[in-house]
């Protein structure tokens, strides 16, 4: 399930240096096993993935929201956010301040990884996404899922360290190692690297070769 998927077939201009920011399970109840342990990581995370989807806006770059459905089928991102937005979910208050806005894209994933069973494979293309931006949770499991299968589709990554989290420490520096060393991927901080710069690192390699 993926909206603004039609309006994805009419773009005329591809994504700004092919790049597409992704943000992976941040509308998130937080009740799951061992939540209580990621929870404080997440809310770090998501001030810096709000920074850079903010620069993102400023940049035209595409961001695509890829998450889990937990179980609701029938759901669309609405539902969703209404769902763990209200209530008493320990995720409330980080789903308020990430939610997805009119104009992103937004894709329900079955699995860890958010290219199995989903329409991000169609979409991507239709973007002119070549290169991924990863935020999000886990860094050591729907994160490190995705990494592994846009890395076998040749595209290009930036993991931003501080834009990622896990149940603890060693497993997400763990996985940000596995997605350096076997997959190539950028994993520097925003601190170290703005999406400006990893755009026109791109386009200035291009110009040269």
């Amino acid at each position: 399930m993926t909206d603004k998927s039609e309006d994805a077939a009419n773009i005329s201009e591809p994504a700004p240096g092919g790049v597409g920011l992704l943000i992976i399970d941040m509308i998130n109840s937080m009740t799951f096993e061992g939540a209580e342990n990621i929870r404080p990581g997440a809310e770090a995370s998501a001030e810096v993935i709000l920074k850079l989807r903010r620069e993102a806006d400023e940049l035209q770059t595409p961001v695509i929201y890829i998450n889990d459905n937990y179980g609701h089928w029938h759901s669309d991102k609405s539902r969703l956010v209404d769902a763990f937005s209200s209530g008493d979910y320990p995720g409330q208050k980080m789903v308020k301040q990430i939610a997805p806005r009119d104009d992103d894209y937004f894709v329900i994933k079955p699995q860890m990884s958010g290219f199995y069973a989903t329409n991000l494979p169609v979409l991507l293309p239709k973007l002119g996404i070549s290169r991924l931006v990863l935020t999000g949770i886990a860094a050591d499991i729907c994160v490190l899922f995705t990494a592994a299968d846009a890395h076998m589709r040749g595209y290009d990554l930036w993991i931003p360290r501080d834009t990622v989290a896990s149940e603890d420490g060693p497993r997400k520096n763990w996985a940000l190692e596995i997605m350096r060393q076997s997959m190539g991927a950028d994993i520097r901080s925003t601190d170290e690297l703005t999406l400006e710069q990893w755009i026109g690192a791109d386009l200035s390699r291009k110009q040269l070769s």
